[in-house]
């Protein structure tokens, strides 16, 4: 267990300039609230400082976009650095991975300790002086993102939940009864830890965590959920569930032809997405 305050870097040599800059991506690793060391990334892009008049400290005029990836992903995924390479036109990108993926410790509780890797991350996008953070979720990170907000109000400037569950244990499609037999059998976290990269814990929730719905209201903060009516994993009620419950303060796009998360979100929607995003977060 480490006695490291959530979002402490192990190693960071970020310097922001007083100026446009393009600084070099920098890789290191965090804590998480409970000690877990969490393998994340900053890409600054092409970012602008701009000093302010009550500190010494400058402050990131730019936002910077959290990517929360999906259930076996990780930071070196192809398709989590499509989104973070998309999103740069935007603003800085942390990405990072979650307990028990990729070279980050722990293992992966699926949706549950997960809020504590984000908010170290966040924490750590604050800190390198960005004055506005967005969280972009994917599948169970777009479960994460909703939670985050909801438990830690204020910590974000808004929030996007792409491809998100509504509600937990749901096993309406047989995409999703494959992913309840790996979590659940011991002989599917063995396929996880060796053929998907991915170590799961084999306790169950107890308790059970904060659902997506009852998370959604997280206004005023502003919310956009994105799903794909060829989702296969999970149909149009989930989406509109999470709507529903955000109430004005959420926005859905039902998005014709996509399908479930990271993989199938074009550049194009991505890049609407970060529009979204940046005009949102103010």
């Amino acid at each position: 267990m480490s006695n490291r305050p959530a979002g402490h870097a192990a190693r960071s040599t970020v310097r922001p300039n007083s100026e446009t800059s393009r600084a070099a991506p920098i890789r290191t690793f965090l804590h998480s609230a409970d000690g877990i060391p969490i393998d994340s990334v900053y890409d600054p892009g092409a970012v602008v400082y701009e000093s302010l008049p009550d500190t010494s400290r400058p402050a990131c005029g730019d936002p910077v976009f959290v990517i929360a990836h999906g259930f076996t992903g990780d930071v070196d995924r192809p398709h989590v650095r499509r989104v973070a390479g998309v999103l740069r036109g935007h603003g800085a990108v942390v990405t990072f991975s979650f307990r028990g993926h990729g070279r980050s410790g722990g293992r992966s509780t699926v949706g549950n300790k997960e809020v504590l890797d984000l908010a170290a991350a966040v924490e750590w996008a604050r800190g390198l002086g960005h004055a506005r953070v967005v969280t972009v979720g994917f599948s169970m990170g777009g479960s994460v993102v909703l939670r985050h907000a909801a438990l830690h109000p204020g910590t974000v400037d808004a929030v996007v939940s792409v491809s998100a569950p509504a509600r937990w244990y749901y096993r309406g499609t047989a995409p999703m009864r494959r992913l309840h037999w790996l979590i659940t059998r011991p002989e599917g976290r063995l396929v996880g830890r060796y053929g998907l990269r991915t170590r799961i814990h084999h306790r169950d929730w107890d308790p059970v965590p904060l659902s997506p719905t009852e998370a959604a209201a997280i206004a005023p903060t502003p919310l956009l959920i994105v799903h794909g009516d060829r989702d296969g994993y999970f149909p149009l009620d989930p989406p509109r569930m999470l709507a529903e419950a955000a109430g004005d303060h959420g926005e859905l796009w039902v998005e014709p032809g996509m399908g479930h998360a990271e993989n199938a979100a074009d550049d194009d929607l991505l890049a609407r997405i970060g529009d979204w995003a940046t005009a949102a977060a103010g």
